[in-house]
């Protein structure tokens, strides 16, 4: 089938009510001039996964992530490469932090919480949730869930003595202390995120919430997933296969 027939059958699964915003956060950034028949997920655009789709024979890589510009010369370096194994690309960013199956409302479910509202706006999308547990657990058990979930060790501070009811999420980079102000002011018990830096701990310490930081992708690994599994449910011959990335980033805290 043509990269076109695909990207539309993705398009489809997202209430789009804003076309240009969605457009510059989505969207083809190379097209081969080949018929798709198996399609290669992962978070991030890389040297390593556009390789990791080669070895898998993809004819089309779906991801979360563009390559990022603050890497400089990789989006030039990828595309390269894409042209080089005749592979197309397409990404999704902040509508799959938006939506209902996306990267957020994913994690959400993985953690059997129940979402109270979402946060986080930015141009009508929203890329945070609040939810919150049935039953209050301890701090403690929450980070054990995590790292089994993220397959990865995670870092936790504990600002306060309380047990844990109400969670703040953003999935990605919630570094910021404007995101993590959002947490705040909506009396979560504990925010989790996949950044941080120094302002994001003394800002957490300074508010007494707690705080839990996994990895920028690996905490969005889920809505990728969702994305692509649901794609493969609306076309039922296309094969659908994980492309493998590194857990480096928990290892360089």
């Amino acid at each position: 089938m043509d990269v076109s027939y695909v990207v539309e059958r993705i398009d489809a699964l997202f209430n789009v009510t804003n076309k240009e915003i969605y457009s510059s956060e989505s969207g083809i950034t190379y097209q081969a001039d080949r018929k798709v028949k198996k399609v290669g997920y992962c978070v991030n655009l890389t040297l390593e996964t556009v390789e990791e789709a080669r070895i898998h024979g993809v004819d089309m890589m779906v991801t979360h992530h563009d390559a990022w510009d603050e890497i400089f010369g990789l989006r030039e370096a990828c595309i390269e490469k894409l042209a080089e194994y005749g592979i197309s690309h397409y990404y999704n960013h902040l509508p799959l932090d938006d939506c209902t199956f996306g990267t957020n409302d994913s994690l959400v479910k993985k953690l059997n919480l129940e979402i109270v509202k979402r946060t986080h706006e930015w141009e009508g999308l929203y890329f945070g949730r609040v939810a919150e547990y049935n039953q209050e657990i301890e701090l403690n058990e929450l980070v054990k869930t995590m790292e089994n979930l993220l397959e990865e060790p995670v870092k936790s501070w504990k600002f306060n003595d309380k047990k844990i009811k109400r969670v703040g999420l953003v999935c990605g980079n919630g570094a910021p202390t404007v995101c993590l102000k959002e947490a705040v002011e909506n009396e979560c018990d504990v925010y989790i995120t996949g950044e941080c830096n120094l302002y994001t701990i003394q800002y957490a310490e300074f508010k007494g919430i707690n705080l839990i930081i996994g990895s920028h992708t690996f905490t969005e690994l889920f809505g990728i997933e969702s994305l692509a599994l649901k794609l493969k449910e609306n076309i039922k011959e296309l094969e659908v296969v994980r492309l493998n990335e590194e857990h480096y980033e928990a290892n360089i805290r």
